[in-house]
Protein backbone atom coordinates (compact mmCIF):
# COMPACT_ATOMS: atom_id res chain seq x y z
CA UNK A 1 0.00 0.00 0.00
CA UNK A 2 0.91 3.54 -0.20
CA UNK A 3 1.41 3.99 3.09
CA UNK A 4 4.69 1.91 3.52
CA UNK A 5 6.82 3.79 1.61
CA UNK A 6 8.95 6.48 3.50
CA UNK A 7 8.90 9.13 0.72
CA UNK A 8 4.60 9.39 1.44
CA UNK A 9 4.94 9.96 5.29
CA UNK A 10 8.16 12.52 4.25
CA UNK A 11 5.71 14.43 1.65
CA UNK A 12 3.11 14.44 4.62
CA UNK A 13 5.59 15.88 7.19
CA UNK A 14 6.26 18.65 4.76
CA UNK A 15 2.85 19.21 4.01
CA UNK A 16 1.75 19.59 7.34
CA UNK A 17 5.07 21.74 8.10
CA UNK A 18 4.06 24.43 5.41
CA UNK A 19 0.47 24.46 6.70
CA UNK A 20 1.70 25.10 10.46
CA UNK A 21 3.40 28.66 9.08
CA UNK A 22 0.45 29.41 7.48
CA UNK A 23 -2.04 28.35 10.77
CA UNK A 24 -1.47 30.40 14.11
CA UNK A 25 -0.38 28.41 16.92
CA UNK A 26 1.70 25.16 17.05
CA UNK A 27 -0.62 22.15 16.59
CA UNK A 28 0.48 20.48 13.11
CA UNK A 29 4.28 21.30 14.28
CA UNK A 30 3.54 17.85 16.58
CA UNK A 31 2.40 16.01 13.66
CA UNK A 32 4.98 16.95 11.00
CA UNK A 33 7.56 15.44 13.54
CA UNK A 34 5.57 12.34 14.23
CA UNK A 35 5.26 11.76 10.21
CA UNK A 36 8.63 12.57 10.30
CA UNK A 37 9.71 10.19 12.87
CA UNK A 38 7.28 7.41 11.10
CA UNK A 39 9.19 7.91 8.30
CA UNK A 40 12.38 7.37 9.27
CA UNK A 41 10.67 3.80 11.01
CA UNK A 42 9.33 2.96 7.88
CA UNK A 43 12.39 3.14 6.02
CA UNK A 44 14.10 1.13 8.70
CA UNK A 45 11.45 -1.59 8.41
CA UNK A 46 10.35 -1.44 11.50
CA UNK A 47 6.86 -0.63 11.25
CA UNK A 48 4.15 -2.09 8.63
CA UNK A 49 1.00 -1.40 9.72
CA UNK A 50 -0.79 1.71 9.34
CA UNK A 51 -2.71 1.70 12.85
CA UNK A 52 0.62 1.40 14.10
CA UNK A 53 1.84 4.09 11.89
CA UNK A 54 -0.51 6.70 13.02
CA UNK A 55 -0.23 5.82 17.06
CA UNK A 56 3.25 6.46 16.72
CA UNK A 57 2.93 9.36 14.54
CA UNK A 58 0.27 10.92 17.71
CA UNK A 59 2.25 9.83 20.89
CA UNK A 60 4.95 11.50 18.76
CA UNK A 61 3.45 14.63 18.59
CA UNK A 62 2.55 14.90 22.43
CA UNK A 63 6.23 15.27 23.36
CA UNK A 64 6.73 18.39 20.84
CA UNK A 65 3.78 20.09 21.48
CA UNK A 66 4.69 20.15 25.04
CA UNK A 67 8.33 21.49 24.19
CA UNK A 68 6.88 24.08 22.01
CA UNK A 69 4.15 24.91 24.37
CA UNK A 70 7.42 25.77 27.04
CA UNK A 71 9.46 27.61 24.53
CA UNK A 72 6.76 30.09 23.10
CA UNK A 73 4.15 29.92 25.53
CA UNK A 74 3.15 32.13 28.40
CA UNK A 75 5.85 32.87 30.27
CA UNK A 76 5.67 32.22 34.42
CA UNK A 77 4.80 35.61 35.78
CA UNK A 78 3.40 37.08 32.32
CA UNK A 79 -0.25 38.16 32.46
CA UNK A 80 -2.45 38.77 29.81
CA UNK A 81 -4.46 41.82 29.70
CA UNK A 82 -6.83 42.70 27.57
CA UNK A 83 -7.55 46.42 26.89
CA UNK A 84 -10.89 46.13 24.69
CA UNK A 85 -13.25 43.64 23.89
CA UNK A 86 -14.02 42.19 20.43
CA UNK A 87 -17.65 42.69 20.96
CA UNK A 88 -17.37 46.80 21.56
CA UNK A 89 -17.64 48.86 19.19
Amino acid sequence: MLWQHAWVWVVVAAVLGVLEMALPGFFLLGFAVGALLVAGLVWLGVLGSLPVMVLVAALAAVPVWLVARRLAGVRPGQTRIWDRDINEN
